[in-house]
């Protein structure tokens, strides 16, 4: 029974420590406007809390050790003015894939391993110091009269770090696509598509970035059918852009079908309106079984579950509250054991 009981709380925490890691990814992805917004910046640091605070209780001291460091940095944004760049963006980011590579390690088949988690702590240390230091950097030349910025990269030199960024934003949009469409994941696409844009101020460039924002946003558009083009274009321009010829980026007619929407073929006639059909009206005697009730009406409410095990999680935590949730994983866990 107690063993039962600490499986609950186990996946309350990591219920609920995913709520707080979407919560804090999606707010440093734009972290210019995070920082714009008080509230949004309160909850980042509400959420690196709520993660230390769950992972002391559990004895997770590797977790509660990354979610300190970056309640202590959210702590420094909302303190200090800081003008955001994307190397402060990319140190947050990389801070925050520690995090959730600890609380992901708690869903090991394996267990929670803690050499593994004792690497995890080692390889982000480096990364805190450095975040460390370039906050403090950040913030004395904010005291001055004007940050000193990092040279935007333009059209004809780009930063020796872009080739590995583009890769790393290519990496997370595959990644994401993976995932699921929910208006959370589209969302985040977006924001990458943003971080890729700011690399160049070429109008070629950006107007495939912005081509390619129109077509995410476009909720018809599924995701099996964005993610070949929108991967396999963005790389391509990618390329060009590091070899110095962002002149010949261009969107392709199948990626500007996609941000258009979808439009008839030029070459059919419209289709003529379909008539009205008026339903047949059954006899009086006719009664509505209410077997055939019951059927008709679990169909209009079921749930497609995706096979793949994150996504049909992410489905589950969309569509039930958090009753329904506690009392579904409670007959899952009565059902295996």
């Amino acid at each position: 029974m107690q063993a039962t009981k600490q499986q609950q709380i186990m996946g309350f925490f990591i219920e609920e420590a995913k709520e707080h890691l979407d919560t804090i990814e999606q707010g440093l992805l734009d972290l210019q406007a995070t920082l714009a917004d008080a509230e949004q910046l309160n909850e980042l640091f509400r959420a690196a809390h709520s993660i230390k605070g769950g992972a002391a209780m559990l004895g997770f001291d590797s977790i509660h050790r990354v979610a300190h460091h970056l309640e202590d940095y959210f702590k420094i944004l909302k303190e200090n003015s800081v003008q955001p760049d994307r190397q402060l963006e990319d140190l947050f980011l990389k801070g925050f894939d520690a995090l959730k590579e600890l609380v992901e390690a708690l869903q090991s088949p394996y267990g929670f391993q803690e050499a593994q988690a004792a690497e995890i702590m080692k390889a982000s240390q480096p990364i805190f110091s450095n975040l460390q230091s370039y906050l403090n950097r950040l913030i004395e030349a904010g005291k001055g009269a004007v940050a000193q910025k990092p040279v935007a990269p333009n059209s004809a030199k780009l930063s020796a770090e872009a080739p590995a960024f583009i890769h790393a934003v290519l990496k997370k949009m595959l990644q994401l696509f993976k995932q699921g469409d929910t208006p959370v994941t589209r969302q985040q696409l977006t924001l990458l598509c943003g971080r890729l844009e700011a690399l160049s101020p070429a109008a070629e460039w950006r107007g495939m970035l912005q081509c390619a924002k129109e077509a995410i946003g476009n909720s018809q558009n599924s995701y099996s059918a964005l993610a070949p083009v929108i991967i396999k274009e963005l790389k391509q321009a990618g390329d060009l852009l590091v070899a110095g010829r962002p002149g010949e980026v261009i969107a392709s007619t199948s990626l500007q079908k996609l941000a258009g929407g979808f439009n008839p073929l030029p070459n059919f006639p419209p289709s003529p309106p379909m008539p009205v059909l008026l339903p047949i009206q059954p006899p009086i005697q006719s009664v509505v079984r209410p077997a055939e009730l019951s059927a008709s009406h679990s169909r209009a409410n079921q749930t497609t579950i995706p096979l793949e095990p994150r996504a049909a999680a992410r489905v589950l935590l969309d569509t039930f509250n958090k009753e329904q949730l506690i009392e579904l994983a409670d007959f899952i866990m009565k059902a295996i054991q």
